[in-house]
Formats: structure tokens, C-alpha cells, sequence
């Protein structure tokens, strides 16, 4: 049995872009920064992953650095390699070669004591694909509350 408890997800993800597949990853870290990712002190609304000489790295994530650290204290904006095998890595480059596509990151969770990265093949949304799916929203919830009201009203 795998036990998964999530540490962040990543909210703004979903709501900027069209998500096609989504992978897993686990992620290079140092000491502290595991402590602190345990911790909950990490930003990563605004990183991506990208493939750089065949390796997958995670940049712009922001881990605050480990209050009871000392000088062994890591960089907080530091790029963090993605472990990944070769052949996911090659299929996930080629699918991200297409026009507009990224590869970004869901959300962050320990499984089984190891910290893990969901990344998703993503396409940037415009605004009235935003829009589009607000309306959706709305009207499934306008729906649901109809249908509560009517069946408590019974």
C-alpha cells in the first residue's frame, strides 16, 4: 500500500493551463531542504521544469531555508534535479517540443518517506477559456444547490 500525504498543490496550475498527462518525478535534495519541504515551507506557483542536456530540473521553486539550520543551510531559489528514467524524460521532451506546451508542477506530496513531484504536460490557457470555465462552474454549482433545495424540501 502506498501512502501518500500531500505537502502543496499547486492551485494556479490548474486554473492557467490546460494539464494533457501528468508524471511523476522524485526530486534531488539537500538536508535542510528536506525539513523544510516536510514543514510546508515552500513556494511554487511560478516554476516550471525543464530538460536541460538530457536531465530534468525543476527551477524557480522557492524552499525557505530551515530555521534550525546553521551554516549548511541550502539556497532557496536553487535548481533541483528531477529524477526521472531516460526513456520518460525523451517522451516527455518530444511532447514538450510541441507549440506551447510546458512542463509544470502540480503538486508535492511524501510517498512512502520520499518526497515526490507531480508534473503536468501543460498548454497556457487564454482568458476566455478562463472565462469559459468559470461559467461551467458556476452553472454545476447553481445545479447542485437547485437539486439540494428540492430534495430537503420534500
Amino acid at each position: 500500500m502506498d501512502s501518500i500525504k500531500k505537502i502543496a498543490v499547486n492551485k494556479k496550475a490548474r486554473h492557467e493551463y490546460f494539464i494533457f498527462s501528468a508524471y511523476e518525478a522524485g526530486i534531488a535534495l539537500q538536508g535542510t531542504e528536506v525539513k523544510s519541504i516536510r514543514e510546508s515551507r515552500l513556494n511554487f506557483l511560478d516554476s516550471y521544469a525543464r530538460i536541460i542536456n538530457g536531465e530534468l530540473w525543476l527551477l524557480g521553486m522557492h524552499v525557505s531555508p530551515y530555521e534550525k539550520g546553521n551554516i549548511h543551510n541550502h539556497d532557496p531559489l536553487r535548481p533541483r534535479k528531477l529524477l526521472m528514467h531516460a526513456r520518460e524524460i525523451n517522451r516527455l521532451k518530444k511532447s514538450s517540443e510541441e507549440k506551447g506546451l510546458t512542463i509544470k508542477p502540480l503538486s508535492i506530496y511524501l510517498k512512502n518517506g520520499k518526497i515526490k513531484v507531480e508534473l503536468g504536460l501543460a498548454k497556457g490557457k487564454r482568458l476566455y477559456d478562463k472565462r469559459q470555465d468559470a461559467a461551467t462552474r458556476d452553472a454545476k454549482r447553481e445545479m447542485d444547490r437547485a437539486q439540494k433545495s428540492s430534495a430537503s424540501g420534500r
